[in-house]
């Protein structure tokens, strides 16, 4: 993991490989950002028409590199854009240096140390620049002999271009509890962000079910969080009916895992759901080529659930967490489940199995059942379920169903604030009567139009009486096929653990009631 330390020493004195500094689009050209004056001083105050010269317009993701002035002890300068200059009285925004800093950080792919010269008005804003710069820092090279990981001989290869190694913060206030606590609350969220990557682009044939759950209380070993495993013959005795429909055509059984963060100042609890899908073929319902290569990303709700616990266990949060990871793989075989079988859920409700790449709901539903018997404040389940959101909200945005209007918004709003992007959406109740079957309590599938709200009508039947509820769904943003921009990555994002965090830390502060 890529270091980092605010520090007090000026641009030009710290030895480093190179100095980022913003750079924005004004009225009449390119404008250096504040952050950066000392900088653009040694340039005799012409940074800015240096950076028009070299094409440098200030547009959000842009980069240009440029020799450092005389008497730096770090060779480069790196300018990055922050888009439009923000109006009087107004400032670039939380969400602008995140994603600029982690633009920087990708840009210095092999650097040994790098300083951050980027606008810091305050705690926040510090904040996040190193949530962005850590999260941009990452990179995933386990399985690449000539990558940054190890090769055979126990040692990185010559060519080996590892992440930034080290980041310094300037213009921060290393002794303000508000930016230290800023800055460890950054580390802290983006360390379990990039292992909940971690897990997402590990390939499936090493992290089946049982690897998933060992991967987890190790953590829960390491952190103070209680974690209790359910095997195939728990499930089996506790009638988890879903989970097993889903596990039973692999040779790797599934796995129900519980944690449990508590505080002894809590006055909320908050139960996480998380679909762990370690490898999704879609079963008998076989998916099409094309559409099974990337589906070891199927278990990223599970993994953003894991950090997030993780996160808020690290942060000391005054509100209990649970989170339950429904894992499971997805495989065709003589002993799988078939269209047309009826499964009798944990909640006793039989379910007519129409399609079996309509599993994460049936995985989900057990858990969601379990965890309301502990009648916690509010439910939140996460999944990468329907492509049919991914149709509706695109690559980047997450939906949110809520059986409860003001949770729905709330959600929202701090999904917002956590710099993820999401849309309320609604369930509406003329759907339900396509899940109507005349076998069982209910099929799991529905009308094809609205596919991804079918889904959420489909979960919301497993919420225990008067719990608030809230489905996200995350098939778009979860794993980015695309090539990186800001600070995200290709392959798995970590979406949704930010957001869940954030989640925790305003019900910890009583701000969700």
């Amino acid at each position: 993991m890529t270091a980092l330390t605010l520090s007090t020493a000026a641009a030009s004195g710290l030895r480093a490989d190179a100095i980022v500094v913003g750079v924005a689009k004004g009225a009449k050209g390119a404008v250096v950002a504040p952050g950066a004056e000392s900088v653009d001083k040694a340039y005799d105050g012409k940074l800015a028409s240096v950076l028009e010269t070299l094409g440098a317009s200030g547009a959000e993701g842009e980069v240009t590199k440029l020799p450092a002035p005389s008497g730096f002890k770090a060779p480069v300068v790196v300018a990055v854009g922050l888009g439009t200059v923000p109006e009087k009285d107004e400032t670039y925004g939380t969400d602008a240096l995140r994603r600029a800093a982690g633009t920087a950080a990708r840009a210095l792919t092999g650097s040994k140390k790098a300083g951050f010269a980027l606008p810091t008005e305050d705690a926040d804003d510090a904040g996040a620049i190193a949530e962005g710069a850590l999260l941009g820092a990452y990179s995933f090279d386990a399985y690449k002999e000539n990558g940054s990981a190890k090769g055979k001989n126990g040692k990185a290869a010559k060519d080996s271009k590892g992440p930034l190694a080290e980041i310094a913060l300037l213009g921060g206030k290393s002794r303000d509890k508000a930016y230290k606590a800023a800055v460890e609350r950054a580390t802290a969220v983006s360390e379990e962000l990039n292992r909940c990557r971690d897990l997402i682009n590990t390939p499936p044939n090493d992290l089946n079910p049982e690897a998933f759950a060992a991967v987890v209380t190790a953590a829960g070993k390491e952190h103070g969080i209680k974690v209790q495993v359910l095997d195939e013959k728990a499930l089996t005795k506790g009638g988890f009916g879903g989970i097993l429909g889903v596990g039973v055509g692999s040779e790797a059984p599934p796995r129900l895992v519980k944690l449990s963060y508590t505080s002894s100042k809590a006055k909320k609890h908050l139960a996480f759901v998380g679909k762990g899908i370690t490898y999704d073929s879609g079963g008998i319902s076989l998916k099409p080529a094309g559409h099974n290569e990337t589906m070891k990303c199927d278990m990223s709700g599970a993994a953003a659930v894991f950090a997030a616990v993780v996160a808020a266990a690290r942060l000391g949060l005054e509100v209990n967490v649970t989170g339950w990871l429904a894992l499971a793989e997805n495989m065709p075989s003589g002993s799988a489940t078939r269209p047309g079988d009826v499964l009798r859920m944990y909640s006793g409700k039989t379910v007519e199995v129409l399609n079996t790449d309509a599993e994460g709901r049936l995985v989900l539903a057990d858990a969601i059942a379990k965890a309301s018997e502990d009648q916690p404040d509010a439910i939140v389940d996460v999944a990468t379920l329907t492509g049919a959101m991914m149709m509706a909200l695109g690559s980047r945005t997450f939906g949110i169903m809520a059986n409860d209007d003001a949770f729905r918004a709330a959600i929202h709003d701090v999904s917002l604030e956590a710099g993820e992007d999401s849309w309320p959406m609604p369930l509406p109740e003329h759907l339900k009567k396509g899940m109507d079957s005349p076998t069982a309590d209910i099929a799991n599938m529905g009308e094809r139009m609205g596919g991804g709200l079918v889904a959420g009508l489909f979960l919301q039947e497993f919420v225990g009486e008067g719990i608030t509820w809230a489905h996200l769904d995350i098939a778009g943003p979860a794993y980015n096929e695309g090539g990186p921009f800001g600070y995200t990555p290709k392959g798995g994002t970590g979406s949704a653990v930010r957001t869940l965090v954030r989640l925790a830390e305003r019900t910890a502060a009583g701000d969700l009631g």
